[in-house]
């Protein structure tokens, strides 16, 4: 694989057969010559990747919040952002040792079955400032 671009699906054996750190290469290049501007393009470029492995490996939950956002006419890259803003947070739920569930996964899977283009927006919509009485 030469080039890899988050609108259209990888071969899951082929981007499986790569190197990590050659999938976040390529992750990384994709977003460079988007030019999108992202606050840690590291960062950003991981969890693209750790969400197609998760694509690749064919792990259910995270396959049909995949179809469930694109049907909703999300994207394949808006829809990679959705999911990974949910496994940035459950990542930090884990390493703040704040999961609920006995099994932590429990609880990214059943976020990400609740995961919908409203959501999403609603997620990265800033909060408006409540009008005040004067």
């Amino acid at each position: 694989m030469k080039r890899y671009d988050a609108n259209k699906t990888p071969e899951p054996a082929e981007w499986l057969n790569l190197d990590e750190l050659k999938q976040i290469a390529l992750v990384t290049d994709y977003h460079v010559r988007l030019r999108e501007k992202t606050p840690n393009l590291q960062i950003h470029a991981v969890i693209h990747v750790t969400v197609e492995n998760q694509l690749a490996e064919e792990i259910r939950t995270v396959r049909e919040a995949l179809e469930r956002l694109m049907a909703e006419g999300v994207d394949r890259h808006e829809a990679i952002h959705a999911i990974g803003s949910v496994l940035i947070v459950h990542l930090s739920k884990l390493i703040r040792r704040e999961h609920t569930a006995q099994n932590p996964h429990e609880e990214y899977f059943k976020d990400l079955q609740s995961l919908t283009k409203r959501s999403w927006i609603e997620s990265t919509s800033e909060p408006l400032d409540e009008p005040q009485d004067p």
